[in-house]
């Protein structure tokens, strides 16, 4: 990764695709109405969601280690912003999560990303 990319700029982008793939995936699962898009959404986007997900992917080793690497470099970077709906301990594993996404999405790794979305949405 290139190192001079700020992670909370990798988190920022992550936070982004990852929802676009799951409002996707909600609008072909053929919820229409917007209120109900953004109620399904939320399970999944929210910082709970995100550092769940995380949580049982490390648990069941499905990340590499470059990819550990990025995660805890996002997870533990220390930021001003406090959490508004959430304890730090949740928005630091979020923002870990975000930060492999947007790590990925930038190094063009949208095989290794649907990997993740399957996972998620599968699982």
């Amino acid at each position: 990764m290139n190192r001079d990319i700020n992670v909370l700029a990798l988190a920022y982008l992550g936070d982004s695709i990852y929802e676009v793939y799951i409002r996707k995936y909600l609008i072909d699962k053929g919820i229409c109405n917007v209120n109900e898009l953004q109620k399904e959404a939320i399970k999944y986007v929210s910082a709970k969601g995100q550092a769940n997900f995380l949580n049982k992917m490390l648990e069941d080793n499905f990340f590499d280690e470059k990819e550990i690497s990025i995660i805890y470099r996002g997870r533990n970077h220390k930021s001003h912003k406090s959490p508004k709906n959430t304890d730090i301990k949740t928005y630091k594993e979020a923002t870990g999560f975000e930060t492999i996404i947007g790590y990925l999405y930038i190094n063009n790794k949208n095989d290794r990303i649907n990997d993740i979305m399957n996972y998620i949405l599968e699982g």
